[in-house]
């Protein structure tokens, strides 16, 4: 079992994510685990934390926080996602609460005393706590992994794979330009969609916040 699953006991959704028609809401498929989500910007998240190789589980609506509000009355917090990362990263858990920036900026003084409950539970677990709207999670990045998806179920010859993750691994590092070049010379297209096939699933690695063009530069993950 991995050492930063141990820390803390196994976490269920602590509340029901209920189908609403004011956002989008569904499941999405989580290293083949199915995380509700309750917006637009929930599954965007989501998508982010799955294209993370340190990221080893995102759990939604993990825990309930009871805290005192403005007016006095005490009411229940349910953060949206608890994300545990791998051992070998050494990255503590981190709860996260998701929320559009305009939300925020305009009931920020409300919501700040659930938020330092859930800041004070996070550092008696040993966690973090964020808060993630627009500016963390939409942006290249994103763009580039949602640009991903429509190579991830491509079928391709194994040995033509394997060949570029050969290069790859001989080079430390090297280009998309570079590899379409040695291994499909007149066949632009067909490379480049070969080796965007590979970082969709995960078998070469990129800065996924850089275009995704010629000069790309992709190595075999660690």
């Amino acid at each position: 079992m991995d050492s930063n699953s141990c820390n803390q006991h196994p976490f269920s959704v602590a509340r029901r994510v209920k189908s609403t028609t004011r956002s989008l809401s569904g499941v999405f498929a989580f290293r083949g685990e199915g995380v509700a989500f309750e917006s637009g910007l929930e599954r965007d998240f989501l998508s982010r934390m799955d294209f993370r190789r340190d990221v080893m589980s995102a759990v939604a609506q993990p825990i309930q926080l009871n805290f005192v509000a403005r007016n006095g009355r005490s009411y229940t917090y349910t953060p949206d996602f608890l994300v545990r990362f791998h051992s070998h990263t050494r990255q503590s858990p981190m709860l996260v609460e998701v929320k559009p920036e305009e939300n925020w900026r305009k009931s920020w003084r409300d919501s700040l005393p659930k938020w330092k409950a859930a800041l004070r539970y996070a550092k008696q677990q040993g966690w973090s706590f964020h808060i993630y709207d627009e500016s963390r999670i939409r942006g290249q990045s994103l763009r580039n992994i949602q640009y991903l998806e429509r190579f991830k179920r491509a079928d391709y010859e194994e040995v033509d794979l394997d060949a570029i993750i050969r290069t790859v691994s001989f080079m430390g590092i090297t280009t998309v330009q570079y590899l379409v070049a040695l291994h499909f010379n007149g066949a632009e297209a067909l490379g480049k969609s070969h080796i965007f096939h590979l970082i969709a699933i995960r078998r070469l690695d990129c800065d996924i916040s850089e275009l995704l063009g010629d000069s790309l530069e992709v190595m075999v993950p660690q």
